[in-house]
């Protein structure tokens, strides 16, 4: 009999259109491979269709707010159904940059300084601030997007415009800003998947370097790193993933700068588009796309 597989994707998130992508290849691949699949939107729609389809296994393909912040995780449970990827917990730590931030540094994963700026209190002596504690330049990002959503460099000269322009959120991180190169790592259960370097052309590996096509950010694997290198940043890679209490496959992002490396944050539900790097790490290790797809499935579960 074939297993019934339910793929969320779409949502509500700035990464919506990024979701829809993830579950549109997820499906392509499952179709493939004699599933029942059935596409469905996390909206007032979800109950009847788990109800109507009876899935085997939820296959969660959201992104961003409601999808990987442990909300969608804390209605999945109710239905006791397994769903893929973290959990509640692990989810919500996950994407909360400070609080991730701060189980970093309590477990000595090294990550860049920053201040949390909250816009109930502005504060008017804030470029002082930053001169005191960080230097110029900073990036300032929102304390809960992924997909580098509303993610800025900023200049003295250009900070306060910048922060003025983010009222829409009640906090952002304002982080020390570190040069060098980008490098991902992915891992898979307990098992350190790989890395890949990115060479962006842009500024820095934003919205439009990830999946724009005509960003051109060029892809690097293997990484041109000692092998000693390497070990080190897929053991911070593993760590953070057991710290935060992880599941399935996590990437996590780094800068390597003057021969250290700097975990800036862990992504628990990366993409499976095109241009995903997960997908692509996976096929250098020999895990092509079907095979990583089946290891996410077999990988679900209700409680986390």
């Amino acid at each position: 009999m074939k297993k019934k597989i339910l793929i969320l994707s779409g949502g509500i998130s700035k990464e919506r259109l990024i979701s829809l992508d993830t579950g549109l290849q997820v499906a392509k691949e499952l179709k493939k491979n004699s599933y029942s699949i059935k596409i469905s939107e996390p909206d007032s729609n979800l109950l009847k269709n788990i109800k109507l389809f009876k899935p085997d296994i939820i296959f969660n393909a959201l992104h961003g707010q409601f999808g990987e912040d442990g909300y969608i995780q804390t209605i999945l449970e109710q239905f006791k159904i397994p769903y893929t990827h973290s959990g509640v917990i692990s989810s919500s730590i996950a994407m909360d940059k400070e609080i991730s931030k701060k189980i970093f540094v309590k477990n000595k994963i090294n990550t860049p300084n920053y201040l949390i700026y909250s816009y109930d209190k502005e504060d008017s002596n804030i470029v002082q601030k930053i001169e005191k504690k960080l230097k110029f330049p900073v990036v300032v990002k929102p304390i809960n997007e992924g997909s580098s959503v509303n993610v800025y460099i900023c200049t003295r000269n250009n900070v306060k415009k910048i922060l003025k322009s983010m009222k829409i959120y009640k906090q952002v991180m304002i982080e020390e800003f570190i040069g060098g190169r980008e490098i991902q790592v992915a891992i898979m259960g307990n098992k350190k998947l790989g890395a890949i370097e990115l060479k962006p052309k842009r500024k820095f590996y934003d919205y439009q370097a990830k999946y724009n096509t005509n960003a051109k950010t060029q892809h690097i694997i293997p990484v041109d790193l000692p092998k000693k290198k390497l070990d080190i940043v897929m053991n911070m890679a593993l760590k953070a993933h057991k710290v935060i209490g992880c599941k399935g496959v996590t990437r996590s992002d780094f800068k390597f700068f003057n021969n250290k490396f700097y975990l800036l944050e862990i992504n628990t539900q990366p993409g499976m588009t095109k241009l995903s790097l997960v997908p692509e790490i996976a096929a250098f290790s020999g895990i092509n796309f079907k095979q990583l797809i089946e290891w996410i499935l077999q990988d679900a579960s209700t409680k986390k």
